[in-house]
């Protein structure tokens, strides 16, 4: 029996343990696909959704009104709403994803050993991937296709205020996938809201082999700290764009200005802009009046208020503020060490650029700072799955252990060495 989205499961353990076999036993025939019938599921799951725009904008309508109800922020139902262009760029990553190569099958690294046999390592999916999202509907494609096409099952858990949008976009998944003649649990929603399904799916360690968070520092923090099953994570998005005294002007005011305002809610969009000493007449007063007129509130320590007067003195704790509103941290630095410094600190090791035509610094800024996304002259905007060639990520990661940066088909395979022999015996 299939539930609702909003319907409760009388018996949550039970509930979650059976999705998990049933997706490991559909991981185990995902495993037997060639790239040709995946792309043909991913094609008809795109084609169910391109027919189903009305249903899916009618479900998305639902779920904002119940969220202004609720009296969720603006940014959140910025996050949740399926508009019409969204739609296409939901769309256009999973036509994406299935024009990409499979790295599933690769063998890297072939080579002959003394005693004649050959090893290599060749690419294999994870198996069962969980991932628990909030606010973003678009999420639930993201993830089915990028899962699909690595030969993952996946299962997937999204926030209440987002039910019958994902709910919907289940629907036409579920539909696509038989249409392709793919099992249907390949690809499962889980269809309770009850924050309990989130506890039991954590510790699926039967089950599932990997758990990748999307959502608020709450969420992450608390799946990263409860999790028995591994978690690949970022926490915050504290992200930095270093104005150097060899910058371009007019790149530094372009990039500086898209980074922020952009748009604001993603982990991607820069909080905290620095700017070397030499630079800040050239820059600041430029940036101030684009930022004064898009409404975004200026915090600046005290040689940034020399160039900006109505910035609000800056104090510490906005150093390590993950913003996602129109609210800038501003902070004048002597030089590049010290900007380096400020990132090191402070940053959260997700997304930082540097703005300068010096090739030697850029080359130091690439390697100094440890952050998943280190950007020469780009916007921070730039770090997501689909702008990398990706086609959709499935979260961006901060670890440093298996997958870093924006999760694509690559963060979502692991590798085992295959030896070829013929006949050979250990002597």
């Amino acid at each position: 029996m299939s539930h609702s989205a909003t319907e409760s499961v009388d018996d949550i353990p039970l509930y979650m343990q059976r999705l998990g076999e049933r997706a490991r036993a559909a991981s185990t025939a995902l495993r037997a696909l060639d790239s040709g019938r995946k792309n043909a599921a991913l094609a008809a799951i795109v084609a169910r959704l391109d027919a189903a725009r009305p249903a899916l904008a009618s479900a998305n309508a639902a779920d904002l009104e119940r969220g202004r109800a609720r009296g969720l922020s603006e940014p959140l139902l910025d996050r949740l709403a399926l508009t019409p262009a969204r739609i296409d760029a939901m769309l256009a990553g999973a036509r994406q994803v299935a024009a990409l190569p499979d790295p599933v099958g690769e063998i890297e690294g072939l080579r002959y050993q003394p005693s004649g046999i050959q090893v290599g390592q060749m690419r294999v999916p994870l198996g069962v991937v969980g991932i628990i999202y909030e606010s973003r509907p678009n999420v639930t494609l993201e993830a089915a296709s990028l899962c699909l096409k690595s030969g993952n099952a996946c299962i997937l858990r999204g926030g209440s205020e987002a039910a019958a949008s994902n709910a919907a976009i289940a629907a036409c998944i579920r539909d696509g996938l038989r249409d392709a003649g793919v099992s249907e649990d390949a690809v499962q929603v889980v269809e309770t809201i009850d924050r309990a399904a989130v506890g039991e799916l954590i510790r699926l360690t039967a089950s599932v082999d990997v758990i990748i968070p999307r959502g608020g520092k709450s969420l992450i923090a608390r799946i990263a700290e409860e999790a028995t099953v591994p978690v690949i994570k970022h926490l915050d998005g504290v992200c930095h764009v270093y104005i150097d005294a060899a910058a371009d002007s007019d790149k530094a005011v372009a990039i500086a200005d898209n980074a922020k305002t952009q748009r604001y809610s993603p982990c991607n969009a820069m909080e905290t802009l620095l700017v070397h000493v030499e630079a800040a007449p050239r820059v600041l007063p430029r940036l101030a009046a684009i930022y004064r007129d898009k409404g975004v509130e200026m915090r600046g320590c005290a040689l940034t208020r020399e160039w900006i007067a109505d910035a609000v003195a800056a104090d510490e704790t906005d150093w390590d503020a993950e913003y996602l509103a129109p609210i800038i941290a501003i902070r004048v630095v002597e030089d590049f060490e010290q900007a380096v410094a400020h990132i090191n600190r402070h940053g959260s090791q997700h997304t930082d650029a540097i703005v300068t035509e010096s090739v030697t610094l850029a080359r130091r800024f690439l390697a100094e700072v440890d952050s998943s996304s280190v950007l020469v002259n780009a916007s921070t905007r730039f770090a997501d799955g689909f702008e990398y060639g990706l086609g959709a990520e499935i979260g961006i990661s901060t670890n440093k252990l298996h997958a870093r940066g924006p999760v694509g088909l690559e963060g979502l395979t692991t590798r085992k060495y295959v030896v070829f022999g013929d006949g050979h015996v250990r002597q």
